[in-house]
Formats: structure tokens, sequence, C-alpha cells
């Protein structure tokens, strides 16, 4: 093992480190989404380092009829003491820059993976307890029926869909484990071993650099044809060339099957607030690109599924071509969208 001072560019790493450990105690760590055909939107339980956000009220009066308790940040200790665990483990950091032995930044990462664990456990035994100690006498009772969200990932609870993800907070928590793993493994020559030319690096700043954008991502969800319904007309979506699709900030997915469609959808939905906004491009076959950058024609002989008239195209040529062929005129992305 290397007991030697720590390189540079470890050091640089390790502060940008120390500064993900300090700014996730301003995001929320964790959130639990939940859907229905009763609530479009989705609801969000979002779980910050010192409280609980998002819909409580509402996830509150729910819970009241089938049983559940309900939820009060007051009543977890954990809120009180993780603010204080977080911010160690960022000072713990930032002291090994100054202290620059690569032993205490191993003591660093098997501390905060330890954490981890401890973490993953007490949120599995909180998500139980009120998943399965349930009031008897509840308004609504179904008989071995157990409402724990899952620990993450997806479960069916009755009618709702329950998410439960790494919010922002989360993958900043995330993102710092994996960076000083990458620097225990350049400093003890883990990787130097596994790779002839190493370029840890370049990786270190990729991770770096991801940490930043992936947690704010809207994930394009492909259109089933003749499977998925229009979310605005409900008719099956069958023509992989004049379909779109609207990502919510929450991150619930809406399909059309035109374009026209969403247009209206959002218009009619004008509250919902949208994260993005992709459609199908003309020239390829059930390809969603983003609407924002796509080339759009409107009139002429376009026969789109509900008469909207519009498409789009991701290349400018694309688009002059169709324009000719399908005596069509452009139309720009935001008169579309205003409709």
């Amino acid at each position: 093992m290397n007991t030697s001072k720590i390189a540079l560019f470890s050091k640089v790493v390790l502060l940008a480190v120390s500064a993900l450990f300090f700014a996730s105690l301003l995001f929320p760590m964790w959130r639990i989404e939940l859907e229905a055909p009763q609530y479009p939107e989705g609801l969000v339980l979002q779980l910050h380092a010192n409280k609980i956000g998002g819909d409580v009220d509402v996830i509150n009066g729910l819970n009241h009829y089938i049983g559940m308790k309900t939820l009060h940040t007051e009543d977890f200790p954990e809120f009180k003491i993780l603010p204080y665990i977080v911010g160690f483990f960022g000072l713990f950091t930032l002291a090994m820059v100054f202290v620059n032995r690569i032993k205490g930044v191993i003591l660093l990462l098997v501390s905060f993976v330890l954490f981890g664990i401890l973490a993953g456990v007490d949120f599995y035994r909180w998500n139980y307890e009120y998943g399965h100690n349930l009031n008897p006498n509840a308004a609504i009772v179904v008989p071995g029926m157990a409402y724990q969200p899952p620990l993450i990932g997806y479960k069916q609870l009755l009618n709702f869909g329950a998410f439960s993800i790494p919010d922002v907070g989360g993958c900043m928590l995330i993102t710092a484990g994996v960076l000083l793993f990458a620097i225990v493994a350049k400093e003890t020559r883990l990787i130097n071993r596994a790779f002839r030319k190493p370029k840890i690096e370049a990786v270190l700043v990729l991770v770096l650099s991801l940490s930043f954008m992936s947690c704010g991502d809207f994930k394009v969800e492909p259109i089933k044809l003749n499977t998925d319904n229009c979310d605005f007309c409900k008719m099956s979506i069958a023509d992989g060339k004049y379909g779109a699709e609207v990502i919510t900030q929450k991150g619930r997915v809406y399909k059309f099957d035109d374009i026209s469609c969403m247009a209206n959808y959002c218009k009619e939905n004008a509250n919902t607030k949208i994260g993005a906004y992709y459609v199908n491009d003309f020239a390829q076959d059930n390809n969603l690109i983003p609407a924002e950058t796509a080339f759009f024609l409107s009139g002429g002989t376009i026969q789109s599924p509900m008469h909207g008239g519009i498409i789009a195209l991701s290349k400018e040529k694309d688009a002059k071509e169709f324009g000719t062929k399908l005596s069509a005129k452009p139309i720009k992305w935001e008169a579309i969208i205003k409709k």
C-alpha cells in the first residue's frame, strides 16, 4: 500500500468531495413518488437531511384512511443528527487534504460505506413499521395488505405506484462515495494494476461533472406502438412518425399520438410543470427527439392521426425536403406549444 503523500490531483478531488457533502445538505436526499389516476401529476415525499418535505399533508390524509401513521419531522430523531453526520464527513474530507495521508482517506471511505449501510437499514425499518403497523379500525382495511414502499425502485400499492429513488442530495452523496473510492484506488495503485496506461484523472473529472447533471436529467421513455395510449385523446398510438411525449418536473411521463394532442394537453393542464418535451422524428421510425431542437412543418398534405397537421424533423435539410414534398410550411415550436 502506498503510504506516501496524496497526489495534488487527488487533493483537488477531495475538495470537490467535501463540497458535495456540504452541498447535499441544501437538497432533498431521497424521494418517494406516488402515482394514481386520481393524482395525474403524482404526489411526492421528499426526505431532507433535517425534515420531511413535499406533499406531506395530502399523503397524511391518505394514510389516515388506510390506517397508517401520519408523518411528522419531529417523530424522527434521525433528522436531528443526520445534518451533523453529513457535516462531519464534509469536515473529515477537508481535513484529509491537509493530513495528506491515504490511510486517512481509506478510513473515511470505510466509515462512509458503513454509514450508507446503516442508513439503508434504518430507512427499511422505517418503511416497514409505517407500512405494516396499521390501525385495524381504519376506514379502508384490505386483509393481508401492507403499504411498505420499496427501499429503492418501484412497487404497486393498490392503485398507487410507488417509486423510491435518490434525490439531488442523495445523488451528491453517492457521487462523493464513488470519488472517494476512485481516490483510494488510484493512490493505492489498484487501478494501475488493472490498466497499463491509466487515465484516472480523466475518469475522476468525468464522474465529478456527471454528478452535477445526472440527477436533473429527464430520461425519455420510448413509445410502445399499439400498446401505449394517447394521454389526451385516449387513442392507441400506432404510428411512430407523429407521436410526442412530455415529462413533468416530478418525472411523470405523458405520451401522445399527435403533436397537436400534446399541445392541447399542455394547454388544458397549464398548472402541470413540464420538465421536457419530445417529438417523433418524421424521417425515422418512432425516434423521439427534444422538441426545442426540432424543425417543424405544418399544413399541406400532412395527415397526422388526429388531423393536427404537424410533423417534426431533427435535421433542417430533411425539413426542407419534406416541406417541398408535402407542400407544408415551417412553424416555430413556440407557436405550437402556445396554441
